[in-house]
């Protein structure tokens, strides 16, 4: 089987949210089940040592969009394809914001460019000879890749079948009916059951709807998007085309995520030696300046600053958190006025409250490795990677019970303390006043050492690598052999 996966981002090559770990990960597991897997991403400057010493292998001189090429490379056990086109990509920063902190105004062009020519290999295939490769499958990642299969389909007859994958249907990539022609598109696609949106041009929808099968990222997210609280207007979409849809878990990279070898822990350790754990929360205490004893947990914070993520209740109910003699060490970046509260409480609890603004890949390692729990209060979470992190680390998950955060984690319910399954703490309907109760919950479960050890051993023992979700995914190729070549459109 061989697959093209087609994505604006990948770890560790250029990352903004776990999007990027999935596009890593994933191939890598489907390598070890005998499946072939290319990564298409675009050429951004980080990335300029790859495409100088890769090899060129395709040049199509597209009339909308200009001189584009792909130039493949191997590294970090990936094997990548690189749309190389200067004028698009060649530009500092995140992948899709300017300076001002606003989108490219060209991002619909930007990411068109990379449809079009995951199209391409998808029909013709790259290189010659032996060393020739062209993919039975194009996997779409979100609405940066939504054009693919759009394009793919609306050419001529193509074998390559095509699967979208929802990582968060928030972000539908929406942009005005003027740039059809740009776009090379005619008025012909643009009606309800093409990739109109609500009057507007929706990569995403372009994804969904000329896609042979779409996925999302886990099983409860996968339910969420057919009603209309989640479904932000895609719910009619995916109904109609629910025989196509399934949720399939996301995973973690065991041998990235790896608290027994992870060189950014100040101690490494494992479920069989715990105590060592506790260098790193004196580490982790040290980096953040706190004073926090031993018998007061440690809660940790990875995460985009947004309302999303329900952030705005943590930094509501902070009093309580402290009121339990608790401390909190965030990490992460978004919304000023969030970023703004919670430095306010830092600096009005200097000890117990410690706030980095940005992002920093090997402390995230030693937050996980050091913090007694991670809250992940979020209003909606499609599958979201850091409590399997967390679990990895016996870092317990205190979490929203929405989308992949409630397949993932097993709360500390009286049914689960008696069976001695639970793994973490849940709490729902996602409001201030359940996440301050679950955490007085997770302080008490802490004053009980035997009862949190346990779980603690039990959740870096819960399964979070890739095995069963990559299987559970080149099934879905193999099957999409009993496709019509015309793909499915509603």
């Amino acid at each position: 089987m061989k697959v093209l996966f087609v994505a604006s981002e990948c770890a560790p090559f250029v990352k903004t949210g776990g999007l990027a770990d999935v596009v890593s990960a994933l191939p890598k597991a489907l390598k070890e089940t005998g499946a072939s897997v290319r990564v298409m991403i675009p050429a951004y400057p980080a990335l300029a040592s790859l495409v100088a010493s890769g090899r060129e292998l395709l040049r199509e001189d597209d009339g909308f969009l200009g001189d584009l090429r792909i130039t493949a490379a191997s590294a970090e056990g990936l094997e990548l394809l690189l749309v190389t086109a200067p004028h698009l990509y060649n530009r500092p920063g995140n992948p899709y914001l300017g300076p001002d902190g606003r989108d490219w105004p060209d991002n619909h062009l930007r990411f068109a460019a990379l449809g079009r020519m995951a199209a391409i290999v998808a029909r013709k295939g790259i290189g010659r000879g032996k060393s020739s490769w062209r993919p039975d499958v194009l996997h779409a990642h979100d609405w940066q890749a939504g054009l693919g299969p759009a394009f793919l389909r609306l050419g001529p007859p193509a074998a390559a079948r095509t699967v979208t994958t929802i990582h968060n249907i928030a972000f539908q990539g929406l942009f005005g009916p003027e740039q059809l022609a740009l776009l090379n598109l005619t008025p012909t696609e643009f009606h309800i059951e093409g990739l109109e949106y609500f009057g507007n041009i929706s990569f995403l929808k372009a994804g969904l709807v000329w896609a042979d099968r779409i996925t999302t990222v886990s099983p409860t997210y996968a339910r969420e998007l057919l009603s209309p609280e989640f479904g932000m207007g895609f719910e009619g979409i995916l109904g109609a085309r629910a025989g196509d849809f399934t949720g399939i878990l996301n995973g973690v990279d065991l041998d990235v995520w790896n608290p027994v070898a992870d060189p950014a822990l100040a101690a490494n350790f494992g479920p069989n030696d715990l105590p060592e754990r506790s260098a790193n929360r004196r580490e982790l205490l040290d980096r953040f300046g706190l004073d926090l004893g031993s018998n007061a947990p440690l809660f940790c914070v990875v995460s985009r600053l947004t309302r999303q993520k329900g952030l705005d209740m943590l930094l509501e109910v902070l009093p309580r958190l402290l009121a339990r003699g608790a401390g909190l060490v965030l990490l992460g970046t978004g919304d000023g006025d969030l970023e703004a509260g919670f430095k306010a409480a830092a600096a009005d609890s200097p000890t117990r409250i410690g706030v980095r603004i940005g992002y920093d890949e090997s402390l995230s390692h030693l937050m996980q490795g050091g913090a007694d729990c991670i809250v992940i209060p979020s209003r909606f979470e499609p599958c979201g990677l850091t409590q399997l992190y967390g679990l990895r680390y016996g870092c317990l998950p205190l979490v929203a019970r929405v989308g992949g955060l409630a397949d993932t984690v097993i709360d500390l319910n009286e049914a689960a303390r008696a069976a001695g399954v639970a793994t973490g703490f849940q709490f729902s309907p996602t409001t201030s006043t359940n996440l301050a109760s679950a955490i007085d919950r997770c302080c008490d479960a802490f004053r009980d050492r035997e009862l949190w050890e346990g779980m603690m051993r039990r959740a870096m023992r819960h399964p979070v690598g890739w095995d069963s979700s990559a299987e559970a995914y080149l099934a879905l190729y193999s099957g999409l052999s009993a496709v019509p070549e015309s793909g499915k459109c509603i």
